[in-house]
């Protein structure tokens, strides 16, 4: 895995349903419109029986393809769907040389992990933490990107996520807000100063709510705001 020109950036959350979607599509659509050129890789993708999955929401805000390398169809972790469906998945760290291939052909590569930072993307336990030690032991660039939610509750979940992260010796790059409410309360504006403050991570970008339902258009054309 050497001779790589891009990096990979990680994206994870603190739980699901923080907005790791949107912020996936918002990051690929700022470096696409720095003039980068861009991948989005999806290792596991679950849910994918109706159709409505994180890839093709990725695919409807930005036109840019997304690998999709194991799918499985019900919406659960990855380690249990598999066990439902009674089938093998690969380990996760066998996905890197795939991934750092894609490094070699674009500027970025965004991976999009599922859920939180330690579910089992495999049935042997491996996270995207072991992705990375992969990805990193055959000298591509790589970081992470932890999404996380607004309001109540998400210091401690954040704070957990950065501990995990560098308790395998891995520096968070940067914080997203995955959806910042069209009414902040009290504690939603103080995360703003507290995220940052009790994780030593930078908050780059608070995603609005709702950004998802927005066209192809209106988000290429709103979502540099949401870096200011």
């Amino acid at each position: 895995m050497s001779g790589t020109s891009g990096r990979v950036v990680i994206v994870t959350g603190t739980n699901t349903g923080v907005g790791k979607t949107v912020a996936t599509a918002t990051l690929a659509a700022r470096a696409r419109t720095n003039g980068e050129k861009v991948a989005v890789v999806k290792p596991v993708q679950t849910g994918t029986a109706d159709g409505d999955c994180d890839a093709a929401e990725i695919r409807r805000l930005t036109g840019i393809e997304v690998h999709e390398l194991t799918t499985l169809e019900e919406p659960l972790a990855p380690d249990t769907a598999a066990r439902r469906a009674g089938v093998e998945i690969p380990p996760v760290a066998a996905y890197a040389p795939t991934i750092s291939t894609l490094t070699s052909e674009n500027d970025l590569v965004l991976v999009e992990g599922a859920g939180g930072l330690l579910v089992r993307l495999d049935t042997d336990g491996g996270t995207l933490l072991d992705l990375a030690d992969a990805l990193l032991a055959g000298g591509v660039p790589t970081s992470f990107v932890v999404v996380t939610a607004a309001g109540l509750g998400t210091l401690n979940h954040t704070e957990l996520t950065v501990a995990a992260l560098r308790g395998r010796g891995i520096e968070p790059g940067a914080l997203v807000i995955g959806s910042w409410p069209s009414e902040p309360g009290l504690a939603e504006t103080c995360s703003l100063d507290d995220l940052p403050r009790v994780t030593g991570v930078p908050l780059i970008a608070s995603i609005p709510a709702g950004a998802g339902s927005l066209t192809r258009e209106e988000f290429t054309e709103q979502s540099p705001i949401w870096f200011e």
